[in-house]
């Protein structure tokens, strides 16, 4: 899946606009296809959302996730209800072919010699239910979502940390299909009264300007992040109280941003309890040979100890990458066991007991770190908060699945423990 990942993830840089000629185009469109159209590109295991715009001479393609709006074609053209379309990626060659019937269009996007198929619909604009506010950060304005209650009135306020990788607002990542985990979680939160702030991390979505080079991206920038919407919670005195919720990798950040904030709670969603060289060489056991499992060992404990790594070997390239060492770097410094310490605020530790990324006894170390903690394990949650079954396909199945509600019993904890 992160070789396609990886491809795609080039659109993310390339938005400005094309100073090519005006696409050329063929006789005989049929109307029908002109206007907007949204849909998904078929990963394997995933889907990844893109939006065309069709017009007579022209159009663009926009893919929400990466941050890229309005990418205008190189050459589109027509013949009756098939349509064609080249877009030029500097130097990277996107050809989309695609067919209308019954109001669907359906094709393929193809790209450096990789086919995917994708359908789409015609396109309806979300209204959003959320205030869109700009904060001042580093290198720019975070733009963020906050979610008030149905009821007006001074409330409780959540920061909602997303998790590891390119996820966004919604609690949605690159590659791993569409669930709006967090989405959901802002609504319901709404619906008791707390209101919420949550936002695309950077180098995506809303936030994708904030970040040019992936080797610019650091734990304590996401961590100084944080910081600065506290800040601004606070200059606002509108809110009773502010709370951080983080979950997975945003678990460990809202720790480290807790421990410099006057906060009223923190509550920690999936949230690692070990370091992450231990996790990930747990989380890859078995899926590498012995040699590469060696070079990784190697790979992690230099990182650990703040040394890059200039050799890699070309299958071990995707994780250990150059670009993103410096990240690594940053994040290996941490133990959550003993971040979760210093955190002086009350602690909700929430863990599904169906999470095939996370597992309970993850929970149970930043308990154990932090006896004061309420530990609650939720029955049948999985890592993104949804009821799901045990067995691997079926749990994965829930990732791009957004009409599944969140676990009950998740809503009413965070409710319960904020509001106390």
């Amino acid at each position: 899946m992160k070789k396609y990942v990886m491809w795609l993830c080039v659109l993310m840089f390339l938005v400005a606009c094309s100073k090519e000629e005006s696409p050329e185009v063929k006789k005989g469109v049929n109307d029908d296809m002109l206007g907007q159209w949204q849909g998904n590109i078929e990963l394997p295991q995933s889907q990844l959302e893109i939006i065309l715009s069709l017009t007579e001479k022209s159009g663009t393609l926009s893919v929400p996730a990466q941050g890229l709006k309005d990418y205008p074609f190189k050459e589109v053209s027509y013949d009756g209800n098939k349509v064609s379309i080249t877009i030029d990626l500097q130097g990277s060659n996107v050809v989309i072919e695609g067919k209308l019937q019954d109001n669907l269009i359906t094709g393929t996007f193809k790209q450096n010699g990789n086919v995917l198929s994708f359908k789409l619909t015609p396109y309806e604009e979300e209204k959003a239910n959320y205030e869109s506010i700009k904060i001042p950060v580093n290198e720019g304005n975070l733009k963020v979502a906050l979610q008030h209650p149905e009821k007006g009135g001074s409330y409780p306020l959540a920061i909602i940390i997303a998790g590891s990788g390119p996820t966004d607002k919604d609690g949605n990542t690159i590659g791993a299909g569409k669930n709006n985990s967090l989405k959901m979680l802002a609504e319901d939160l709404a619906k008791q009264g707390i209101a919420s702030i949550r936002y695309d991390k950077r180098g995506i979505g809303d936030n994708a300007p904030l970040i040019t080079k992936e080797e610019d991206l650091s734990i304590e920038q996401y961590v100084e992040d944080v910081n600065q919407v506290i800040k601004y919670a606070i200059s606002e005195n509108k809110f009773k109280s502010i709370h951080i919720i983080g979950h997975s990798e945003g678990s460990l950040i809202g720790m480290l941003a807790a421990q410099n904030s006057d906060i009223a709670s923190f509550t920690s969603l999936a949230g690692a309890g070990r370091p992450a060289d231990e996790i990930l060489l747990e989380q890859l056991e078995g899926k590498l040979t012995p040699d590469l499992t060696k070079e990784t060992t190697g790979i992690l404990a230099s990182l650990k100890e703040g040394k890059s790594v200039a050799t890699i070997t070309t299958e071990l390239q995707t994780l250990f990458r150059p670009s993103v060492q410096p990240y690594l770097m940053s994040w290996l410094k941490y133990d959550p066991a003993k971040s979760i310490q210093k955190v002086t605020a009350p602690v909700l530790i929430i863990q599904g007991a169906h999470d095939i990324q996370v597992p309970v006894s993850d929970a149970k170390i930043l308990k154990a770190n932090k006896e004061e903690a309420k530990l609650m394990i939720v029955n049948k949650m999985n890592h993104i908060l949804k009821d799901a079954p045990e067995e691997i396909k079926g749990n994965l199945a829930t990732y791009s699945d957004p009409t599944l509600p969140l676990s009950t019993e998740l809503v009413e904890a965070i409710t319960e423990f904020i509001q106390k």
